[in-house]
């Protein structure tokens, strides 16, 4: 049986949601104006450093014993917004998605069966005193979800090529606003067009998650570790949210042969990633 620090972890893409200081309720908006004012706030590494560490000790800590009082922050034309980490809510889903993606014997070998049992009580009696409760950030793992593409356009994309040992970044960013615009003009011409799918599903989840938060908020799509999957020339190119988009408008106006081909390409650009992960 491998153990644990043998387990390769997957590279994860995040989608998140910053919000405005305004939608927290006292006194945990003081609590993020004041965070907002650190000179030392951590970084996106950092944060991942802190949740493959757990990972490190055996038997393995699936989820946080406390819930993290940090957040990534963006300030944009004088608005302060935050997006808290909440890993211990974030690390109880991503347990409940492992045992729906894992073989049983692999599942019991990364995290023993009794781990599961004791982080799912905790989750249950953490959500009776939580129900309402949501996170700012969802996380897939080797890949990005196509449902996340919709939410953005491809002007909206920011791509830095690798500089020195700073690894090479791409993300969309997009008002909240033109997110949910997004989401129900694709489902209008998704429902036209093939009434019933993983695609609409996918759509219809994200947009009830997005009516969570102020309208005034941003959502942030980021390609997270997978920067280090694709070779530096596919991703300085990888233009996938105007793929989706293409194939959406495409749907919109009863052209098939054009949905079809903005498919085939999407389809294309992330066959090595997915061959990778089947490697794994």
């Amino acid at each position: 049986m491998p153990k644990v620090s043998s387990v390769i972890v997957p590279y994860a893409t995040y989608l998140r949601v910053y919000e405005p200081l305004a939608a927290f309720p006292e006194p945990e908006r003081d609590h993020w104006a004041r965070y907002a004012r650190r000179p030392d706030r951590p970084s996106y590494q950092d944060e991942l450093r802190g949740s493959l560490a757990d990972l490190l000790p055996i038997p393995p800590i699936p989820v946080p014993v406390h819930e993290s009082g940090d957040a990534f922050v963006l300030e944009v034309d004088g608005v302060v917004c935050v997006c808290p980490w909440r890993t211990r809510l974030r690390g109880w889903q991503a347990l409940e998605d492992l045992t729906e993606e894992l073989p049983p014997s692999v599942l019991d070998a990364v995290l023993p069966p009794v781990v599961r049992r004791q982080a799912a009580q905790d989750y249950e009696r953490w959500l009776a005193r939580n129900p309402d409760a949501r996170p700012w950030i969802r996380t897939a793992t080797w890949q990005v979800p196509i449902n996340w593409f919709v939410l953005v356009s491809d002007a909206e994309r920011r791509f830095d090529k690798a500089s020195g040992d700073i690894p090479p970044m791409l993300r969309y960013r997009t008002p909240m606003v033109q997110a949910r615009r997004r989401v129900a003009r694709a489902l209008r011409a998704l429902k036209d067009a093939i009434d019933e799918g993983p695609l609409i599903d996918g759509l219809i989840d994200v947009g009830r998650w997005l009516e969570e938060f102020h309208p005034r908020s941003l959502v942030e799509l980021d390609y997270g570790g997978l920067v280090h999957v694709l070779p530096a020339g596919e991703l300085e190119n990888d233009h996938s949210a105007a793929d989706v988009a293409d194939g959406i408008e495409a749907l919109r106006h009863g052209d098939g042969v054009a949905a079809g081909e903005a498919y085939a390409r999407l389809v294309e650009r992330w066959r090595s990633v997915r061959d990778r992960r089947s490697a794994n």
